[in-house]
């Protein structure tokens, strides 16, 4: 057995009467698989539901995290529901579900419904709409959509915007997405709405009867569903059935497995009690949704677990007369719908405990938890951030226990009585739950909950509060219930000992218990969960919310209700606009026009190919990393021999594997990094060694049996640390222009402030992976890797095994997305990888797990600045010094790089005649901190409004105008601080345009109107500019090749330098070569990126992969079209591609040519301050308007408005696409991402989707407008096609949605007396959002911490 945590043991006698017990059951799993019947007599009892369909080659479904956070695995599990007695198509996480859990039921994955050249509507919808980029999330959200329409074929716009809260995109933005599946929503598949032609939909109408599909007048005759022109239309009737035979099919009691791990399904609750009485220990699993995290991440072992998900007993509801009694296994998502039928049969008033439970269920996870997940399950694991568990205890639910020989009611207040311990007996089952229903009078029950994101998302605090009041508004009982304020779901005794007897609407009643609460969670600074002063304030929050809306349903005459803290922020349906007619005027046969990317058909169907999508080699090995558990130790002994003893297990390999010791080095442009940890560890997550085994799983098993004896030293963690110590690499750099000591001598002001933002996980779907195959001869080897630089990657693949580059090709097809992550994190996993394969002669395939990824892969760097700026009365700046170090990690990796280009960037859009900035980078014991979409140019940037915000604060003008005033121009110059000029220059136009496009000075009135009248929830509104500089700031890499080929058949195939991970780059390439060979864009392909096709290439980066690549592939086709041009004037103008080739073949023509370009002008001198940095640069304008409840931190952005200069764009719908993506990727840096690492172990806490937040569907902006500039000229473009790079430049308009909250933030302080210029940190989380306000609940909330105390958490 692998080593791990295990059950208690348990004697022989209990699993021979187990076996005795079960000798009768049944061994083999009968299930349907897209249509077809699938029968196991031998299935493997440890794998997934994933592992099993990729196993067997559907390799659509994804892995994305294995946690059930990111919907990547998402697959429709149909069923007959004993619950609601129909068939329900649930949509599941594939990566959680056991096999034994899809017996009798039907597997439908992305697939069985549809492919390229027969696509369902909800792929070729998703396709056509623009809403696969890299695809890798792509089947997971198509399934997601699959499954609302197989259960509701007309699903209201408010259901298409929930349903799919349980997938991330890291992509598109989510927007083209959303429209995607907008147009099978009722309303847009009306055909009489006005949307689609009609004269209004009823619903549009206001006729107050509902819809007239509902059949509800008497009329029989369908409305004909509209289809948008040239679409696939959805005929529900057509879809795959649910077999006949599962209708009827015979649910047997299951055991199946080997002396390793059993799994027996029993199906009726007897067979269950029986199971538990001779085997207490079993684990009992019913949606896996944390025992699978449990197995895979907490290496714990269960040798026996019994599935009870198909017992339909447990699966039971009834109506009582005062109460609702739910079998303790009804999923979620039925318990939702059970609510509803309660609220309706006890009506509003008894009904509240069923609305509250609606209400949290409402934000639990996501559908595709929901869909499997039991109250019982949650009960069971007994977490203390449960969102349910505060419910049942403050409504006096009562659990129903059952063992085979007793059944015992357990009241929820005494049920929990320590960290997941429970009053469960362990031979006992939770077979039922009392839900009591509501007094008719004097009784109100609230739910709450505060969470990082609103969707999918866990609680920092939940609270469930009751209160029964008497004759005269006594306080006959009270029940005020939270979660996430200790290790269990606790009450607060003092709080509701303190109200009972008291008059309720008196003042000091409030008042009594907010200082009750405060000895109820007296929370130290240090707190386990950290964040003491937020936890402790919502908690304040809460019940001062619950106590107002009580008093608004009194109606109590002699206390004002406060009604501003009632309710929660709730957003509308999301929409949003694009100008499709921004190219017009310079489109051209191909270029020009929107186009769908190339491959979004094969990516919405699940045929695009992925690394861990290649077939596996015959003799391949599996392998799992060893990697360091400490932050900085010596390494004192490392024993790989109790792994090698494991079964399955092939090889060990370290650093004494390599070519050579000199081989262990790599790193650009320092080799500083070693692949395999020699004799220390510098951070949590360094690769020590990698093991090989014949399966992922035992490789995985046996790494964690390899024995490391460390001797801890000291670690740095952040930059203030580094600072502190002294801790920095040796790069330095400094930018001087003009006098700025002249210049803060002479100005009115100067003003000095710190700028801090935090770094961020790439988070890209597709983890790190890598098929390395070596060759028989010469020591010849491909390596397959999700890369985006395959030159590098060559490079140090062959210095690992010993050989010349020559002998090695590096492949990609496309990355399940990259964002810089894959530019050189990539080649650590690909250089180990290579060496297992070299020393094994065998291929080798690993793929990293999400935790993995994120501890080994390094993130966008942390920044801090120390700014001070010289200033005149009339707001125009004189000078700026400013000091800007970023947190490098463990190695340099392409920190100067980084560094270098914030500096670069510290100017945002305004003309600062006197500048001197240095750039340093901090030496730490995180991880290597490497690129990351913006480069440095995002926090660089930052600084520059950061500092712009505090100078307007303190000048007290409004920061539009000081924007305005400072922005480069003729008047105020156009050379920057690093001496370039600017050129077609159109920041100040868009910064006009978006004002007017957006009402913004209408808004702005209307913010402040509404924050007058508003006293706890705040609005604010932020104009945000920006200007990206595009060019490699290393000079050599600025060059690219490719190689063009045109067929017989007239067909052209394309290689270029540049890699496709999701931006587009290879449907923009197809464009170039279709316009310049004057073919359609159909006949030309591009198969994949290799080094033996196009060598030297650069990293696909900086935004510059188009410029680069486009020319390169214009100059091939033009030298093609020189050897053609004799063969046009001979054949005419009507002559096909197929008839030239032809003609030139039989005369000897040469029909291949490589192209190259390097960009012109560019080099610039570091310390002369002389030459052209950037080629130039790519510009926009954002504003966005949020609204904030300040009593909790909670946030939306109701609109954002964007608009980019991108010249003539090669393709507006690509462009597009990058500018949403790209945008709420930078609303997410902002905002929501923040990376915690654990203060007690030094290892990063935030490693995977559970508690690192990424901006979800709902999390986008309400209203999101996108438009790009038109109608002016690019004189100085001299790129192809005169467009501009769009990758990276929109993100940093994202930052508009952290400065409107600050905007909010400003009234919120003003509304209690707190003038102060703001200093706020990014990310703007909920809790820095709250914990910035200044009202009397959040001072006496306030944590201090004690003398030495640190918190829980640090926050890099």
């Amino acid at each position: 057995m692998a080593p791990g945590i295990v059950e208690p043991a348990v004697p022989d006698r209990t699993i021979d009467s187990l076996a005795t017990l079960t000798r009768a059951y049944d061994d083999t799993l009968r299930f349907y698989l897209n249509g077809t019947k699938v029968v196991l007599d031998n299935a493997d009892p440890e794998i997934t539901l994933l592992e099993y369909l990729r196993g067997i080659g559907l390799t659509g479904t994804k892995l994305g995290c294995a946690e059930g956070g990111c919907g990547a695995c998402t697959v429709v599990v149909s069923q007959w529901n004993p619950t609601t007695k129909s068939v329900y198509h649930a949509s599941v996480n594939a990566c959680l579900a056991p096999l034994v859990s899809v017996d009798g039921k039907h597997v439908i994955t992305v697939e069985g419904i549809g492919d390229a050249k027969r696509p369902h509507p909800a792929q070729e919808r998703i396709a056509r709409g623009n809403g696969s980029q890299c695809g890798f999330c792509t089947p997971g959200i198509v399934m997601s959509l699959y499954a609302l329409l197989r259960n509701d074929p007309n699903p209201s716009e408010h259901d298409v915007e929930e349903a799919f809260d349980g997938n991330l995109c890291r992509c598109t933005g989510y927007r083209p997405i959303l429209d995607a599946a907008q147009s099978f929503s009722a309303k847009a598949g009306c055909g009489k709405a006005t949307t689609n032609g009609g004269s209004g939909c009823c619903m549009e109408n206001g006729d107050g009867g509902g819809c007239c599909k509902d059949g509800k007048d008497g009329d029989d005759q369908p409305i004909k569903r509209f289809t948008p022109p040239g679409f696939i239309e959805y005929k529900p009737d057509t879809q795959l059935i649910f077999p006949p035979a599962l209708r009827k099919h015979d649910f047997k009691a299951l055991a199946f497995g080997n002396k390793k791990k059993k799994w027996f399904r029993p199906v009726t609750l007897q067979q269950l009690l029986e199971i538990k009485s001779v085997y207490p220990s079993a684990k009992i699993i019913a949606g896996s949704t944390e025992t699978q995290i449990e197995v895979k991440f907490k290496a714990m072992n269960y040798s026996a677990s019994v599935f009870v998900g198909d017992i339909p007993e447990l699966r039971q509801y009834s109506f009582q007369d005062d109460y609702l009694e739910i079998g303790g296994n009804v999923v979620l998502t039925d318990l939702e719908k059970i609510c509803r039928e309660a609220i309706k049969h006890y009506g509003e008033v008894r009904g509240q405990p069923f609305a509250t439970i609606l209400k949290q269920v409402r934000y639990f996870a996501g559908r595709q938890i929901r869909n499997v997940g039991t109250p019982a399950g949650n009960l069971a694991t007994a977490s203390p951030i449960s969102d349910l568990n505060p419910v049942f205890v403050a409504t006096n639910a009562t659990l129903t226990a059952k063992s085979l020989d007793k059944t015992t009611d357990i009241p929820m207040s005494t049920f929990f009585k320590g960290y997941r311990a429970t009053a469960l007996p362990p031979d006992a089952i939770i077979a039922s739950l009392r839900i009591p229903a509501a007094k008719e009078k004097g009784e109100y029950i609230q739910a709450y909950k505060q969470a990082k994101r609103k969707d999918d998302d866990i609680a920092i605090v939940n609270s469930c509060m009751r209160i029964v009041l008497g004759d005269g508004d006594i306080v006959e009982s009270a029940d005020l219930v939270y979660g996430g304020m200790a290790p269990i779901t606790i009450p607060a005794k003092k709080a509701s000992a303190y109200l009972q007897g008291r008059k309720f609407t008196e003042l000091e009643t409030l008042e009594g218990v907010m200082s009750a609460l405060e000895e109820d969670f007296d929370l130290r600074f240090g707190v386990p969960g950290g964040m003491a002063t937020y936890r402790k304030s919502l908690a304040l929050s809460f019940f001062y919310k619950f106590y107002h809306e009580v008093l608004s349903k009194l109606q109590a005459g002699e206390l004002e209700v406060d009604t501003e803290a009632i309710g929660e922020i709730e957003r509308d349906i999301s929409k949003g606009e694009k100008d499709h007619k921004a190219g017009e005027a310079y489109q051209q046969i191909t270029l020009g026009r929107e186009a769908n990317h190339v491959a979004a058909m094969q990516q919405c169907t699940g045929q695009a190919q992925y690394t861990d999508d290649i077939p596996v080699q015959k003799n391949e090995l599996y392998g799992c990393l060893v990697l360091s558990t400490k932050a900085h130790a010596k390494l004192i002994s490392v024993d790989p021999e109790p792994a090698l003893d494991l079964p399955g297990v092939a090889a060990w390999v370290d650093h004494n594997d390599l070519a050579s010791p000199e081989a262990n080095w790599w790193g650009a442009p320092s080799c500083d990094e070693t692949f395999f940890a020699v004799d220390e560890v510098f951070t949590a997550g360094q690769p020590i060694g990698i093991i090989l085994a014949d399966t992922a799983k035992r490789a995985e098993q046996a790494a964690r049996a390899v024995k490391i004896v460390y001797e801890d030293l000291p670690a740095i963690f952040t930059i203030e640390e580094a600072i502190e110590k002294d801790s920095y690499f040796s790069h330095f750099r400094d930018i001087k222009r003009g006098d700025t000591e002249k210049a803060f001598a002479e100005a009115d002001h100067v003003f000095e402030g710190i700028a801090r933002m935090g770094g961020q996980e790439h988070f890209y779907l597709e983890t790190q992976a890598c098929v390395v195959v070596p060759k028989p001869e010469f020591g010849e080897m491909e390596i397959f890797s999700s890369t985006q630089n395959p030159s590098e990657t060559q490079a140090y693949v062959s210095k690992v095994v010993g050989v010349a580059a020559n002998k090695i090709v590096s492949r990609v097809k496309r990355m399940g997305g990259g964002f810089g992550g894959k530019e050189t994190r990539s080649i650590q996993l690909a250089g180990i990888v290579a060496c297992a394969a070299n020393k094994t002669r065998r291929p080798v395939r690993c793929m990293l797990n999400r935790d993995e990824d994120i501890i080994t892969s390094g993130q966008r760097h942390p920044f801090l600045s120390k700014w001070k700026v010289a200033v005149n009365k009339d707001g125009r700046i004189q000078g700026l010094d400013a000091d800007v170090i970023n947190n490098g990690g463990w190695s340099q990796d392409l920190s100067g790089a980084v560094v270098e280009r914030a500096m670069t960037h510290i100017d945002g859009v305004y003309a600062i005649p006197n500048v001197f900035v240095r750039g340093r980078i901090a030496k730490t014991n995180t991880v290597s901190n490497t690129a990351f979409r913006g480069f440095g140019g995002p926090q660089g940037m930052f600084i520059a409004e950061t500092y712009m915000e505090e100078i307007a604060d303190h000048l007290k003008m409004p920061v539009e105008e000081l924007r305005q005033i400072n922005m480069y121009s003729e008047e105020n110059g156009m050379i920057t601080h690093f001496n370039q000029e600017i050129r077609d220059w159109y920041v100040p136009l868009m910064y006009k345009q978006v004002q007017e496009e957006s009402n913004y000075s209408g808004r702005r009135e209307a913010v402040t109107e509404f924050n007058s009248k508003h006293k706890w929830n705040k609005r604010g509104l932020a104009l945000i500019p920006t200007k990206f500089g595009i060019s490699f700031t290393a000079l050599f890499l600025n060059q690219a090749g490719a190689l063009v080929h045109i067929y017989h058949d007239g067909s052209v195939l394309v290689a270029h330098g540049g890699t496709e991970m999701g931006q587009g780059l290879h449907t923009k390439m197809t464009m170039i070569c279709a316009e310049a060979l004057k073919v359609p864009q159909a006949d030309v392909f591009i198969s994949e990126t290799a080094t033996n096709t196009v060598a030297n290439t650069s990293s696909t980066a900086a935004s510059a992969s188009s410029d680069l690549n486009g020319y390169a592939i214009w100059n091939a086709c033009k030298q093609l079209n020189e050897r053609l041009e004799p063969y046009r004037q001979k054949l005419g103008p009507d002559a096909t591609m197929k008839d030239l080739a032809h003609a030139a073949y039989f005369d000897r023509v040469n029909l291949s040519a490589q192209g190259f370009y390097r960009t012109p002008d560019i080099g610039y001198v570091w310390g002369e301050n002389t030459g052209q940095m950037f080629y130039y640069f790519t510009q926009g304008v954002a504003a966005a308007e949020v609204e904030i409840d300040t009593l909790t931190g909670d946030w939306t952005c109701r609109r954002a408005d964007l608009k980019m200069d991108v010249g003539r764009s090669i393709n507006p719908a690509i462009d597009y696409g990058q500018i949403e993506g790209a945008f709420v990727q930078g609303q997410g840096l902002f905002t929501t991402e923040e990376s915690l690492w654990h203060r007690a172990s030094g290892q990063i806490f935030t490693k995977g989707p559970g508690a690192y937040k990424i901006p979800g569907f709902r999390d986008i902006p309400q209203v999101f407008n996108v438009s790009l500039l038109k109608d002016v000229t690019w004189e100085n473009l001299r790129t192809i096609q005169r467009s501009r790079g769009v990758g990276e430049p929109p993100l940093f308009m994202g930052s508009a949605v952290f400065f409107a909250i600050r905007d909010a933030l400003k009234a919120a302080r003003k509304e209690f007396g707190e003038e102060a210029v703001l200093s706020l940190r990014s990310p703007a989380t909920p809790e820095r959002i709250r914990v910035s306000c200044a009202d009397p609940i959040l001072r006496r909330a306030w944590v201090e911490p004690g003398e030495g105390e640190k918190s829980f958490f640090v926050s890099i």
